[in-house]
């Protein structure tokens, strides 16, 4: 935790109390819906606000658990002070609609727990329709830049092009003899689905990037999504055609100092592609997820929520953003996906060290 956080768990109940119970909640609720879509199952999961119910009445899952986690209980929207395994709902329903012998627990083996909406959770790549401009009083991630900067649209071509989409560039790391661009698997790498050396463009093409001058990188490695087990990180990187092609600071915030790891109650900042610069607060920094994707649910362990300081933290396309901790712009995470109003992000630790890059 961080120095000046003075949360409690519950008495005689240490942390690792909370994260074994969180682990074990989480198998039960989460790994169930890591399927791809379309596959059927006798399995179905109906879970209200304090409410867990397992038939077998209907092949489609309806899962209302999207995370679980460790965080802070809140009772009437006030913080507590106390730490609780923290489940995460879709549709947060009236106690009395539960059906009897249905609820979740209020308490595990002592614990504290607490229920919270958060709709659902999707990976933030934004695909459709070319994009307006953005707010003419901050850098425009959507415009065309050289060198091309963390904070801008980037993205990849689909062959034929079916579609178009825009994501974040995340930032720049490197190797000894080499730079990168940073973002998400499903940014650069449509969800494991495009081959190495797949060409990289800044403006992405949603944002009216053009497909014979706009091209800046080509994918060079990422971290397959895997269904049906725990994910850590959906990310990739890309190698620059030519390095003065990219540049470090991030638009509006400027280049990154080093990294840190997350803690609760940190205040933090990002620019990405669609909501530009805006401001959170870390609220948790052991949560496992489902997060909706285009070819399957999947599920990640152990991943950071973040809240907005005033409204939302993000939106869709701005998947691959880099979260940095305000103050410092020391580095904390990779911004992947989130719902209405819960952003959730990599530990930038693990991406760096999975890719074998640095900040």
């Amino acid at each position: 935790m961080a120095k000046h956080m003075t949360f409690v768990a519950a008495a005689k109940h240490s942390t690792q109390d909370l994260r074994e119970a969180k682990r074990a909640w989480s198998a039960r609720l989460l790994m169930a819906g890591a399927a791809p879509r379309g596959v059927a199952t006798a399995l179905t999961r109906r879970v209200g606000a304090h409410a867990v119910a397992l038939t077998t009445a209907s092949a489609r899952r309806h899962q209302n658990v999207v995370g679980v986690g460790i965080a802070e209980k809140r009772v009437d929207g006030r913080p507590t002070g106390v730490m609780a395994v923290k489940f995460y709902v879709k549709t947060k329903y009236p106690k009395a609609s539960v059906g009897s012998g249905a609820a979740l627990p209020k308490h595990i083996d002592g614990l504290p727990t607490d229920v919270e909406e958060a709709g659902t959770f999707r990976a933030f790549r934004r695909t459709g329709r070319r994009a307006a401009a953005s707010d003419a009083t901050m850098p425009d991630p959507r415009a065309r830049m050289r060198p091309a900067l963390p904070g801008s649209s980037v993205g990849f071509r689909i062959a034929g092009d079916q579609f178009v989409m825009g994501g974040t560039f995340g930032a720049v790391v490197r190797t000894s003899a080499q730079v990168y661009i940073l973002s998400n698997n499903h940014v650069l790498a449509d969800e494991n689905r495009l081959p190495v050396h797949s060409p990289i463009f800044q403006p992405g093409l949603l944002d009216n990037g053009v497909i014979g001058t706009d091209q800046i990188a080509e994918l060079t490695r990422f971290r397959k999504l895997w269904a049906n087990k725990y994910n850590q990180i959906d990310a990739a990187i890309a190698k620059p055609l030519n390095r003065n092609l990219v540049g470090r600071d991030v638009l509006h915030i400027g280049a990154p100092n080093g990294t840190v790891d997350a803690a609760i109650d940190m205040v933090v900042h990002k620019f990405g592609r669609t909501t530009s610069y805006t401001v959170g607060r870390i609220v948790s920094i052991d949560t496992d997820v489902n997060v909706e994707y285009e070819t399957a649910t999947f599920s990640f362990a152990n991943q950071i929520i973040v809240v907005g300081d005033q409204g939302e933290f993000s939106d869709s396309g701005d998947s691959g953003s880099l979260i940095l901790q305000r103050g410092t712009n020391a580095a904390v995470a990779l911004l992947f996906g989130g719902g209405p109003n819960h952003t959730i992000a990599n530990h930038l630790s693990k991406v760096l060290r999975s890719l074998r890059v640095r900040i």
